[in-house]
């Protein structure tokens, strides 16, 4: 993995957010390609309920000062950064005052979920792109982790399909275990046609279920790793039909080795 550029996309990540299957192989694996000699970049929400003060998160005025358009509207994009300690790691966070002020992730204390998480999901994906973009920073591998990161794939392929920065860029999904019930908007399909894409692209998406949101990451990735041990029925049989490189399960003792040999003979091969 040495000079390897890996950039990491996550809903959550340790010690940022407690832990979980997703926010502690959010840590993991860069810190695996770090130590490796690789090159990482960590990309996450920032949540209202992340203690900037104690994680010693600033914002990055160069970075920050542009507006993304979500379904039509002007929405700031602020991007702060922070070290996680003692690993030489750091962490961009994409942040905006409508999506991410509110103290909670992608629910509310009952456990509904946002009813604006599509829009977040959309904010994100196009937040970190852009600012991979201002970075100047050409990735060998994507590795996208988390349902609220998975339309970075769609959005990389398509909206942003001309980029020459992602031009030989790979992109890996992890699938985990079902995270939520029910749908997003039902109308989240037309805020994603809203910008430029086509209806066969967003097909999965007229109906955003955990599933369906994980088949359109799938779908717009090079690759995928299985990285929960009980995902849905629907989502093994269909990875099981793709053409492409799938990664097994592999616990947390298990993943380091395989990841390396996944990335080297299988994605970037």
């Amino acid at each position: 993995m040495k000079d390897k550029r890996i950039l990491y996309v996550s809903s959550e990540v340790i010690p940022y957010l407690p832990e979980t299957e997703i926010s502690s192989m959010s840590f993991e694996a860069p810190r695996m390609v770090n130590n490796q000699g690789g090159q990482i970049r960590i990309f996450m929400p920032r949540f209202g309920n992340i203690n900037e003060r104690r994680h010693q998160l600033h914002e990055v005025i160069r970075l920050s000062g542009m507006n993304l358009v979500i379904n039509d509207l002007d929405m700031p994009l602020i991007i702060k950064v922070a070290s996680i300690p003692k690993e030489r790691m750091q962490v961009y966070f994409i942040d905006n005052e409508d999506y991410f002020k509110r103290k909670a992730t992608l629910t509310d204390e009952e456990g509904n979920l946002f009813p604006d998480n599509d829009e977040r999901a959309i904010f994100f994906a196009k937040g970190v792109i852009e600012t991979v973009k201002k970075l100047n920073w050409s990735p060998d591998v994507i590795h996208v982790n988390g349902w609220l990161s998975s339309l970075l794939p769609l959005y990389l392929r398509n909206y942003y399909g001309n980029e020459p920065l992602f031009n030989e860029a790979k992109i890996v999904t992890s699938v985990y275990n079902q995270d939520f019930d029910g749908t997003l908007d039902n109308q989240m399909y037309k805020k994603v046609l809203f910008d430029g894409l086509e209806n066969e692209q967003v097909k999965h998406l007229k109906k955003p279920s955990y599933v369906n949101i994980m088949k359109t990451a799938v779908d717009n990735s090079d690759a995928v790793v299985i990285a929960g041990d009980n995902i849905p029925d629907e989502l093994k049989k269909y990875l099981s039909k793709l053409d492409k490189p799938v990664l097994g399960y592999k616990n947390r003792e298990e993943f380091a080795q395989a990841y390396q040999e996944f990335y080297t003979t299988k994605v970037l091969s």
